[in-house]
Parts: C-alpha cells; structure tokens; sequence
C-alpha cells in the first residue's frame, strides 16, 4: 500500500525504548497515528540521520506505540533493525504531506535541505513559544534550539497546526521580529486521553481525607514550590485538619528547591503524596475525587490537566493566564501565580464540599464544552483541503 502522509516518530520512539511515559506531546504525536496511521509511513530524524520508513515497518512502530506490550523496547529494536537495512524505501515523496508533530529534530542542520530534496510538505504542530518567551524556566540552551525551530517551521511550512490562540499569536509574533512570513495555520484544541470504562464511577477515593492534585512534570515553570510552601503553612495552621496535596508527574529539570521539600520537609511529609507514575485509570480517579486540581503555572501553551478535570466535573483553581480563559472561559477560579496568600484560601474554602466558593465553580462547569479529537482532526482537515 502507498502511503498517503508521513509522521514523524521520533520522540515517541526515543521515549519509548527508555520506558518513558507519555507526556502531553507524546499523546498529541500518538492521537495523529491513531488517526493517520493506515495511511501513512513513519518518519525518523536521529541526528544528521533522517530516513522515511517502508510502510511495513511503519505499521509495525506503530501498532506498537499504540498498545505497547510489556516487551515494547526488544519488540521494537527488532523493528528497528529490518528498517535499517537495505534496501530502503524510495525516499522521493512526490509533494505528499509530512506531520512534525513533537517540536525536536527539525533545528537540526540538513533538516530544511533534506525535506527539500525528499520533496515533503511539512505540517508543523507548535505547541508552545516557552522557551523563547521565558527561557528562565527551560534548559540552558534551549532557548537559541527553539528560535532555529521556529524559524525552519515558519521558512518551510506548509502550515502550522497550534494547540490554541495563544500559541499562534505568539508564533505570529516572532515570525515578525524574525520578518518571516507565517504559514497558512489553524488553531486545533486538544482533548483528553479517553478515560477506561469504570475509572470514575466504578471506584472509591484513592485518599480516606480530603486532598487536591497538582498534576504535570516536575519543572520550574509549572510552580509547584509555591503550593509546597502554603501547604506548610497549612500544616502548621490545622494540624491534622490540613487537606492533603497529590503531587502527580515525572520529576523534571532545575527542580531542586522542589524536591528538597519533597523529600526534607517534615512537616508536610504526612500530608504529601508524590505520584511519579499515574496510569490514566489511576489518573482519572485521583482528579475525579479531588476538591480541586490547582494549577500555578506562570505560563503555558495549552493546560492539558485544566481540560483533564473540567471533563471529570472536578473544580480548577488555576493561575491567570489567557491560554486558561481560552480554554475554559470563565469557570476556572483565577490567581495571580505568586499570590501565595490568596492560594492558601482557596484551598481552605474548597477543602469544604459543600462550601459557597466550590458550589459556585461547580456550578458553572456546567456549561464547559468539552474539545474532542473529532473536532481537532476536523479542524486539521480543513486546513488540509486548503493545502490541496
């Protein structure tokens, strides 16, 4: 079978074969091959090394990624092997559309030459501008490898794909500072990973005392010191009284103030739980019976936890970010990220169920339209039509 569009696998491999779990990327990256995947040959970009895969080893990775068994890294070395023999697939695309769906690989040197040889018409998704905007809060480094992604995408784009308004206006943005023009783009919103049937009705609270979640990777910018410090105060306040605090993610990069106080901090020690590896089962029941998700971050490109547990009725109380009201409109409570003081009462007046402030919220979720893969992919295919 001819291939119709290409996909470019390359982060979902790499963490994959380190048994890592998927991140918000990795999901948008797995969504596309759930949807495209008959349809189309993977990609891989490894370093200078970049090859278009025949369609049979396509399928394999594939199919692989989306159910992984529990031999997924040796399973897919195999693959991988048969793919890097000789001979190899024609790697003229003949004008054929390309997803560069994971930000990574295309700042590298070649990267712009190659498409251009292979004769792909590359769909870039961006998700966030964070590291050129706040590089504050990134790796030393990434700063400068964001900028030259940015401006492969905006010099060889056919379009651009962004998770939200927000994303595009900043992408908008740089493409005038940098006096580039901006592809043809399309604002597509991200759903939720589906929920496994019984996640939520069919199970108990995972905590005997009420608790809040926190839920994203252990990193600067998502602001997790702040609730570790008014959780001390708390403590310190109500004693046993004191609500609990779920802290779900993977543990991150320039984090260390946080883990100081998640593995030092006495006082907050009882009342802590730190969730490093969550299934989405586990996952939907920890937000499903939370009084609230808290959300500090000082920026972000989307805010997958926000949709994650509006979807499951569980009130947010989240920083103010224009992204969030995007997203959410009004329902969310809305802090300033540095208000340590007003977070602190928002976590007394949800801790009551039944109080006046969670009442409200919980009422006005009511009216959350939540966003579905259909409508994404819906939106994404009329900017393809537009391609064509």
């Amino acid at each position: 079978m001819k291939a119709e569009v290409f996909i470019d696998i390359s982060r979902l491999l790499r963490r994959a074969l380190r048994g890592r779990l998927p991140t918000g990327v990795d999901r948008v990256c797995l969504a596309y091959v759930a949807r495209w995947g008959e349809r189309a040959q993977a990609v891989l970009l490894m370093g200078n090394w970049r090859r278009v895969l025949a369609y049979r080893e396509s399928q394999a990775l594939f199919a692989l990624l989306l159910a992984p068994p529990p031999d997924l890294a040796f399973r897919m070395a195999r693959v991988l092997a048969r793919a890097f023999l000789p001979p190899w697939p024609a790697q003229k695309t003949a004008g054929k559309l390309g997803f560069y769906l994971g930000h990574s690989g295309v700042e590298g040197r070649g990267f712009a030459r190659w498409l251009g040889v292979s004769g792909q018409k590359p769909i870039y998704f961006v998700h966030d501008l964070i590291p050129i905007s706040h590089p504050e809060y990134c790796r030393a480094g990434e700063q400068a490898l964001h900028v030259r992604r940015m401006q492969t995408m905006l010099q060889t784009g056919a379009a651009v794909i962004g998770n939200s308004q927000f994303t595009l206006d900043a992408m908008a943005d740089f493409a005038r500072c940098q006096g580039l023009p901006m592809p043809p783009a399309v604002v597509a919103k991200l759903a939720s990973a589906p929920l496994p049937a019984g996640a939520t009705t069919q199970t108990a609270s995972p905590l005997s005392r009420p608790y809040f979640v926190v839920l994203g990777t252990l990193e600067p910018r998502k602001n997790h010191l702040l609730l570790l410090n008014v959780w001390r105060e708390l403590v310190q306040r109500l004693g046993d009284a004191c609500p609990h605090l779920v802290v779900i993610g993977q543990r991150g990069w320039e984090c260390e103030n946080v883990l100081d106080m998640l593995e030092r901090c006495e006082v907050i020690r009882p009342v802590l739980h730190e969730v490093a590896a969550c299934t989405d089962a586990d996952l939907a029941r920890y937000l499903h019976h939370a009084q609230a998700l808290l959300f500090p971050s000082f920026v972000e490109g989307y805010g997958m936890p926000l949709v994650e547990a509006l979807m499951l009725g569980t009130p947010v109380v989240a920083s103010n970010l224009s992204v969030f009201r995007e997203i959410a409109g009004d329902i969310p409570d809305f802090l300033n990220p540095v208000d340590g003081i007003g977070w602190g009462q928002a976590v007394l007046d949800y801790t009551e169920t039944a109080g006046a402030r969670r009442a409200a919220q919980l009422q006005r979720l009511q009216g959350f339209s939540v966003p579905t893969w259909d409508q994404h992919f819906g939106q994404v295919e009329r900017l393809l039509e537009q391609l064509a």
